[in-house]
């Protein structure tokens, strides 16, 4: 079956995406900030800024992408609801760090905004893919 097949692809390609997702996670968290001062001033005081409620956050939308892509992988249905709580995670995260700190104005707009955008885009994407395989009966 065509269906199961790219499932199973894109599945798997969403499987890696997100475990990059806790990848980055666990290296900001641990990350040297005095050294990543040196190379990147606004980054590193963002970092050092960022209350723990958003580092929770963080973690929620790469735990929740994680396990949605492992569900649909398993053809579940509550993949969806998984990739809608990490699409929700990963808007207060970015909105946060957008909104309330200094990155945009230090940075520009396209480099500040760039990749959490094509962030939020794989968030929506996987989102409404795994709401299609509901509505197909793909998922369970």
């Amino acid at each position: 079956m065509a269906t199961s097949r790219s499932l199973t692809i894109i599945g798997i390609i969403l499987l890696l995406w997100n475990m990059m997702g806790v990848m980055a996670f666990v290296m900001q968290y641990g990350m040297d900030l005095d050294q990543l001062a040196r190379t990147d001033p606004a980054t590193a005081r963002a970092f050092a800024a960022m209350p723990l409620w958003l580092w929770i956050v963080y973690g929620i939308a790469v735990g929740a992408g994680v396990l949605g892509a492992i569900l649909l992988l398993m053809r579940r249905a509550l993949a969806a609801t998984l990739f809608l709580v990490s699409l929700i995670a990963v808007l207060v995260q970015f909105g946060y760090t957008l909104g309330m700190t200094d990155l945009i104005a230090q940075k520009g707009l396209m480099v500040a905004a760039g990749f959490p955008a094509f962030v939020i885009l794989i968030a929506i994407v996987q989102l409404i893919y795994a709401r299609s395989m509901v509505t197909k009966g793909a998922l369970r």
